[in-house]
C-alpha cells in the first residue's frame, strides 16, 4: 500500500492557495475577493484543466495552516515545492488582483504581498509593474 502525501498540490492548487491566503490574511474574506478568485480560475488559461472541486480542499489547507504558528512558512514551502518558477510572477499577479479586488488594501494584505515577493524572489521592477497593473484594473 502506497501512502499519499499529506497535501499533494498541483501548480494550480498553489495559485489558488496564494489567492486564498491573500483574501484570508485580514481575517475578513470579502465577496469581491472570492469573485476575483473564481473569475481567475474560470477564465485564465493556466487553469484550463483545473478541477474546480479542488478549490474547497485547497482553501481548507490554507485555513488550517493559518491556524498554526508557522503556517505561513509551511504554505510557502508547499508553494515553492509545487509551483514551477515560471509561474511565480503569475502567483504574485493573482495575489495583487485579489488584494485590490475590494478597493482597499489592509496592512495585513500589504505585508503578505511583501512576503510573497520575498519568498518567490520577484524582481523589484517586475513587482512594481505587476502592482501597477492591478491598481489600474481595479480603480474605481
Amino acid at each position: 500500500m502506497t501512502e499519499q502525501p499529506t497535501h499533494p498540490m498541483t501548480p494550480q492548487d498553489c495559485l489558488v492557495a496564494i489567492m486564498m491566503a491573500v483574501s484570508a490574511s485580514d481575517e475578513n474574506i470579502r465577496t469581491a475577493e472570492l469573485v476575483k478568485i473564481q473569475s481567475a480560475v474560470n477564465m485564465l488559461p493556466v487553469f484550463a484543466d483545473y478541477d474546480i472541486d479542488r478549490m474547497k480542499r485547497v482553501s481548507q489547507v490554507v485555513f488550517d495552516l493559518f491556524e498554526q504558528e508557522d503556517g505561513l512558512d509551511a504554505l510557502f514551502g508547499l508553494v515553492r515545492d509545487n509551483l514551477p518558477e515560471r509561474l511565480f510572477e503569475t502567483a504574485y499577479a493573482l495575489a495583487c488582483d485579489v488584494a485590490a479586488a475590494d478597493g482597499t488594501l489592509a496592512e495585513t494584505e500589504l505585508r503578505l504581498l511583501e512576503e510573497i515577493r520575498y519568498e518567490l524572489n520577484i524582481d523589484r521592477l517586475h513587482a512594481a509593474a505587476i502592482e501597477r497593473g492591478a491598481r489600474a484594473r481595479h480603480v474605481v
